[in-house]
């Protein structure tokens, strides 16, 4: 790229929202994802202020053949914002404006850098409530979990962000503007392009607005924790929990290398022996989730749970997922590197892909933590691993590929909200049928016909 595009591109973008310096490069060039390499840099860095701006830049771009990578907070974690075809990287984390909350209508409408938790915190203040938290809600940005269709600990009641999306304003490779989706709970005119861009990766088109449906915020919450000494009773808990006929708000698992990572951590105080643990949150009426949390207790503690606790105040509950919290930091005791998966498997089939996992990490020589979503089947698997030692890697990268087979082979996905980007693209073709990879890339080309639109992402190349 000569300097006559940059220079194209700096005028386009406002010469205040454009840098190509080495330093903004290099501080936009990865993600969380920690992706081993040398990161590409980008050849520059625009910060998008509005809608016709980034419609100037995208233009400019499209005409001149420079790919761009839309980035939000940089918080994802498979290298979706990475400038692997170099090109410009596109910050959209200065647009952080909540349009507006319409009670009325039961809406929020925001800009694509809103902060996840901002939203919700704006939301609950006049009694609505945004249901989608995933574990970056604290940083991660709107557009960002748009983009990854992320999920989350409330998404075994509540569903993943693409429930929630009800329109997009957007704007395509070339620089048209569109909007696709309405603010009505209902609409079948038309094919639903609102529902293909979420979780599209960036890879269609840039979102700069998004709408969102909001219901009405939960009255109480109880929350409660089981310990098992046993495995499989631990994972025939999950599924006691969801044929009661009781919806939790939240059901997560953490493995016992989960559990003695966050002990020597955080010294909480959990029994170093404990194979698992299960945490559950209810939410609804005051009278029903007290009534509910007492049946789930009676029926984890039946089922070998031993201690059962059900929090009886705020505190405790937050004591309780101090916990599931530390997991993340604690497990990097092990190792100094991991390999974070987002695996999901059939509801049925927890058990037996939480023993696989075991099997794989002895069959490796290699440490394999898990913890996650158990009651939407999303597990979180982490491949701990010393990457300065050839053979730890070399046994991390077999492990990745052995614990793909074993998913699929149970009928699961290989990535259930953290998304594709680059990390899991030479997997891809194992998981889709060829005749659908073919559409896919079909409507690539609609969208974004010379592939400059955060190219090398989401679909391996043919």
């Amino acid at each position: 790229m000569d300097l006559a595009v940059l220079d194209a591109i700096a005028q386009a973008a406002g010469a205040e929202n454009f840098s190509a310096g080495l330093p903004q490069r290099l501080l936009y060039a990865s993600d969380a994802g920690k992706i081993g390499g040398e990161a590409p840099l980008p050849r520059g860095v625009a910060r998008a202020v509005d809608t016709p701006q980034i419609s100037r830049v995208l233009a400019v771009c499209h005409c001149h053949g420079v790919p761009v990578v839309p980035r939000g907070a940089g918080s994802g974690l498979t290298g979706g914002a990475r400038a692997v075809g170099g090109g410009i990287v596109l910050d959209l984390a200065g647009l952080t404006r909540i349009l507006s909350i319409n009670l009325a209508d039961q809406v929020a409408v925001v800009e694509p850098g809103v902060v996840t938790s901002d939203l919700q915190a704006a939301a609950e203040a006049v009694g609505l409530f945004y249901p989608p938290d995933p574990a970056s809600v604290g940083f991660s940005t709107i557009g960002g979990n748009v983009a990854e269709n992320a999920g989350g600990l409330r998404a075994v009641k509540y569903g993943v962000t693409r429930d929630y999306v009800l329109g997009l304003k957007a704007v395509l490779m070339d620089g048209r503007v569109f909007r696709v989706g309405t603010r009505t709970i209902k609409s079948v005119v038309g094919y639903d392009l609102t529902r293909l861009l979420v979780g599209s990766e960036g890879t269609l088109a840039v979102i700069t607005e998004v709408t969102l449906r909001l219901i009405p915020k939960p009255e109480a919450k109880v929350t409660l924790s089981a310990l098992y000494a046993d495995l499989d009773q631990a994972c025939q808990g999950v599924q006691d929990v969801l044929k009661s006929g009781i919806v939790p708000t939240a059901l997560e698992f953490m493995d016992q290398g989960t559990l003695m990572a966050v002990e020597g951590f955080a010294h909480l105080g959990l029994p170093l022996a404990a194979r698992a643990m299960l945490l559950l949150d209810l939410d609804g009426p005051p009278e029903v989730v007290t009534r509910q949390g007492a049946q789930l207790a009676g029926l984890l503690a039946a089922g070998g749970g031993q201690p059962v606790r059900l929090a009886q105040t705020p505190r405790e509950a937050l004591e309780l997922w101090s916990a599931r919290r530390a997991a993340g930091p604690a497990i990097y005791q092990l190792a100094p590197n991991k390999f974070n998966e987002d695996i999901v498997v059939p509801l049925g089939q927890l058990a037996e892909m939480v023993r696989r996992l075991e099997r794989v990490g002895v069959e490796r020589g290699i440490k394999i933590i898990s913890f996650g979503h158990a009651g939407d089947g999303n597990l979180h698997v982490n491949i701990m691993h010393d990457a300065s030692d050839p053979a730890q890697l070399e046994a991390a990268h077999q492990a990745v590929s052995d614990i793909f087979a074993h998913v699929l082979a149970l009928g699961g996905s290989l990535s259930g909200e953290h998304g594709v980007g680059t990390a899991k693209l030479g997997y891809v073709g194992a998981e889709m049928d060829p005749v659908a990879l073919e559409l896919m890339r079909g409507l690539k080309k609609v969208f974004d016909p010379r592939g400059l639109l955060n190219p090398g992402k989401l679909l391996p190349p043919e």
